[in-house]
């Protein structure tokens, strides 16, 4: 008798613990707001301080007798090789540790990358620093980008995507805000990277949980299949254009603010044309969101190309420091669009191979952007490569504006 009344009390505990099991795993399902906002803190870190907190502290470091022009160039050009390092083993780190892993470990590397600029004083290990630190800002965008898109498909909210994308541009008019105020302070170059690492280990650890391999959106249905063969036309002429704008955007983002010192030595006037590149980049992707419905990606992709062309040469035509702020307004008011539109187009086009598609687009990126610098130097001058960057961002808008059949829906 007492083994039958607990073998009948035990009975209604099994649906319990199946609940309580099923509660567990819906835990696991991040909601669409949560993933948007630690899409957009990933990128902040990535982009606006493992890849462009080089820029805002550059003029620092000048200004601490720490390096050169030269110099600078350089270490840019470690951190451009970084990245196209980072974004050719996107697609070995997809299979071997997955888009999760790959976020985390992008964000330590760039953490503790950025803390080691500061305590460092060797050339030598400031290259290796940007280096890794690019390495890092590579394998977040992508996975990042990858990640977020695809968890947010099911929920058919282009606003997120557009928040997403919104991250690199908050990054960069944070770090390039704190650095300017630094500047005011009578701050070190050292100061500005330990306290920009100290943000990203901060941050890092916000977002950390969001980011692990359950919730997959393919379980709801939100990931499309492969929409076409791995490789046409049509995806090579994408990859080829983004490149393009890889070369068109790195030479203003490289040198206006120097560009703006140039014209007013103050840092409290020459210091604003990068926060105010990375709030219009921020604002950018926002309305992106609601164009897309009128133009289509490709169409709204071919425009900014168009914008962007003119902020680049903006400069030269109406040399003085309200077209260089004009041309960081342009210019950074498009570059994130690109970037966002590119990343949703290869998942339109690619579907499940999109993180593949979404690294040789970084890849030629990468590639483009270590041209540019190499441009003015062979040049001996800004004026010329920014005529030639306009010039590639008009063929690259004109090849965009061609269309395959399979992808007329695309806009």
């Amino acid at each position: 008798m007492m083994r039958a009344w607990h073998s009948e009390s035990m009975r209604p505990r099994e649906p319990f613990l199946a609940e309580a099991a099923d509660g567990r795993q819906a835990t696991r399902e991040r909601s669409p707001g949560i993933v948007a906002l630690a899409g957009l803190a990933a990128l902040a870190v990535a982009m606006g301080i493992g890849r462009f907190a080089f820029t805002p502290i550059l003029p620092m470091m000048q200004a601490d007798g720490r390096i050169s022009v030269a110099d600078g160039g350089w270490l840019a050009s470690a951190n451009y090789l970084g990245y196209l390092i980072g974004a050719t083993s996107v697609s070995v780190l997809a299979r071997r540790i997955g888009p999760a892993v790959g976020i985390r470990v992008g964000l330590l590397v760039i953490a503790v990358t950025t803390l080691g600029m500061g305590m460092d004083d060797h050339f030598a290990g400031w290259a290796a620093l940007r280096a890794l630190a690019g390495i890092g800002s590579a394998v977040v965008l992508v996975f990042a980008s990858s990640w977020s898109l695809e968890r947010l498909s099911a929920a058919r909210r282009p606003l997120l995507n557009g928040t997403v994308f919104a991250g690199v541009g908050v990054g960069i008019a944070v770090a390039g805000s704190i650095c300017l105020a630094l500047m005011r302070w009578n701050a070190t170059a050292a100061q500005a990277w330990i306290a920009l690492g100290v943000l990203s280990i901060v941050v890092t650890a916000a977002i950390w949980a969001v980011f692990d391999s359950h919730g997959s959106a393919s379980r709801t249905g939100g990931t499309p299949r492969s929409t076409a063969r791995r490789w046409n036309k049509d995806r090579v002429r994408l990859v080829i254009c983004y490149g393009a704008f890889g070369f068109g955007y790195i030479i203003p983002s490289t040198f206006l603010p120097a560009m703006a010192r140039f014209v007013i030595p103050n840092p409290e006037v020459f210091g604003w044309a990068w926060p105010l590149f990375g709030a219009a980049a921020a604002v950018s992707t926002l309305l992106a969101a609601f164009a897309t419905r009128f133009f289509g990606l490709r169409r709204l992709m071919a425009l900014s190309h168009v914008v962007m062309a003119f902020g680049v040469a903006l400069p030269v035509w109406l040399p003085g420091i309200h077209a260089i702020m004009l041309s960081a307004l342009l210019v950074g008011g498009t570059f994130m669009v690109i970037t966002l539109l590119g990343m949703q187009e290869a998942r339109a086009m690619a579907g499940i191979d999109a993180a593949s598609l979404m690294a040789a687009m970084t890849a030629a990126f990468a590639a483009g952007q270590i041209a540019g610098p190499l441009c003015v130097s062979y040049l001996a001058g800004v004026s010329a490569p920014l005529l030639l960057a306009c010039l590639v961002l008009l063929t690259s808008a004109a090849g965009l504006a061609r269309r395959s059949p399979q992808n007329v829906s695309n806009g």
